[in-house]
């Protein structure tokens, strides 16, 4: 979860600056050795793989904000987030992949780093690999599921966070029902949020706001990570050298990366990735084929769906994308399927037929329009409204997404039955669909499509 901020490293040095803000950088770098004596690995593929690892570093919080944002305790030192980031080989496309920290995993071979007792490979949960080897041992074991050769290792804690989304100022995240987790004391209305740090680290660390736990978790933290890429390409942060400096700076002070990560590295993407954009990006999480699976000595896991997971991965090792790239004409993801959403269309114009066209080509997206379009009672509207009973409003912002500038209007009793009146601003409906259909709740999606809109 942390690692979101790593990400902004690779990110940021989009700007391509030059070697006069970046040529310290490197030594703010804490270094580990991730890769020594490592054999047997995974032939090299094409682009570059980042593994991002998140640990719950907080020394360096205050005790007021510990206790604002509930980080009391003493920190385990452990990973709870682990990330491949697969940056393409001409740089113009990065896929992420989630690995659930409670997976299923077999080590290879190896020596517990605090008891120097040698170990056959043996099960465990992923995240205890870091536990037992740190690490190489956590790159040896991701490389030994995935079969991807790992190019690079991040590792980022609370501190690092915290201090990026800061220095960025704040980054705008969208929901559309109330978050509320009272072990982070996230509270968040519906709406449109803009969050600092503090605020930002409980809405990634969430895990109990509803019943999918670490991976519901995971893929809010996929849509922040797409939210702090949209800010940090569109809010001109990399073309000013002190800001990108400043960032820069508050992400790297909290890093471990192996030795080969450094400044060069930095300016090589910088150059290459300058015309990086959130539509660039996907993320998705290993699909899942059991959860709660059963482990003597190891507790409940989740076991990976082998046949699925093998695809995302090697497509990673061809530099290929997770999904083909989407056309700009193609459906829209909605939260709540058309077909289930009903429609009554009213013309607010003069314009004689305007009702019918809006009405049949809202069903032809799928919405179940009534195909009885009326006369709205007032003939001069401008800007084409969506009225809805405020029970109903995912469902209205669902029916908003395909007609775009349409102005959302809540009318208490109104019922289920969603209304459309057509303003002299209507030009096309635009596809829609529901998100991710036949993948799970936990599909693939786009930095464009998670955004807030």
């Amino acid at each position: 979860m942390r690692t979101v901020t790593t990400l902004s490293v690779v990110v940021l040095a989009s700007a391509g600056i030059g070697h006069a803000v970046l040529s310290s950088l490197g030594e703010d770098i804490t270094r580990v050795d991730p890769f020594r004596d490592m054999k047997n690995r995974p032939e090299a593929g094409h682009g570059m793989n980042i593994l991002l690892v998140g640990t719950d570093g907080r020394e360096r919080i205050g005790k007021e904000e510990r206790e604002k944002y509930r980080l009391g305790g003493a920190p385990c030192h452990c990973t709870d987030t682990i990330m491949i980031v697969h940056i393409s080989e001409n740089r113009d496309r990065a896929s992420v992949v989630s690995l659930p920290r409670d997976s299923y995993a077999e080590t290879p071979p190896h020596t517990d780093r605090v008891s120097g007792e040698q170990h056959r490979g043996h099960p465990l949960k992923l995240n205890a690999a870091y536990a037992e080897g740190g690490p190489r041992l956590t790159v040896r074991t991701v490389e030994r599921m995935t079969r991807v050769k790992i190019d690079h290792y991040l590792e980022v804690d609370f501190t690092s966070f915290m201090k990026t989304v800061d220095v960025v100022g704040g980054v705008e995240i969208c929901t559309d029902r109330r978050l509320r987790d009272r072990h982070t004391g996230l509270d968040l209305p519906a709406g449109r949020h803009t969050l600092k740090g503090g605020e930002a680290l409980q809405y990634v660390r969430a895990r109990h706001v509803d019943g999918a736990s670490d991976l519901g978790r995971m893929k809010r933290q996929q849509h922040f990570m797409a939210a702090l890429v949209d800010r940090a390409t569109s809010s001109g942060i990399l073309l000013n050298p002190m800001k990108f400096r400043d960032v820069t700076r508050a992400v790297l002070g909290s890093v471990r990366a192996d030795r080969g990560f450094g400044t060069g590295e930095l300016l090589d993407l910088g150059r290459a990735m300058r015309n990086f954009s959130p539509s660039s990006s996907e993320f998705m999480t290993v699909p899942i084929a059991k959860m709660g699976h059963a482990v003597k000595g190891v507790g409940s896991t989740l076991k990976w769906d082998a046949e699925k997971a093998g695809h995302i991965f090697d497509a990673l090792r061809r530099d290929q994308p997770l999904t083909a790239r989407r056309s700009p004409d193609a459906a829209l993801p909605v939260p709540v399927d058309p077909r289930q959403i009903r429609v009554q269309v009213e013309n607010g114009t003069r314009t004689a037929g305007l009702g019918r066209r809006v009405d049949a080509a809202l069903a032809a997206t799928g919405f179940r329009t009534t195909r009885v379009p009326a006369n709205a009672a007032e003939q001069n509207v401008r800007r084409t409204v969506v009225a809805h009973d405020p029970r109903w409003d995912r469902s209205a912002k669902s029916l908003a997404a395909a007609l775009p500038g349409s102005e959302l209007r809540a009318v208490k009793g109104q019922g289920p039955t969603l209304k459309v009146i057509a303003g002299t601003d209507f030009v096309k409906v635009r596809k829609v669909r529901a998100e991710d259909p036949g993948q799970g709740e936990f599909g693939v999606v786009r930095g464009d499509e998670v955004n807030c809109s």
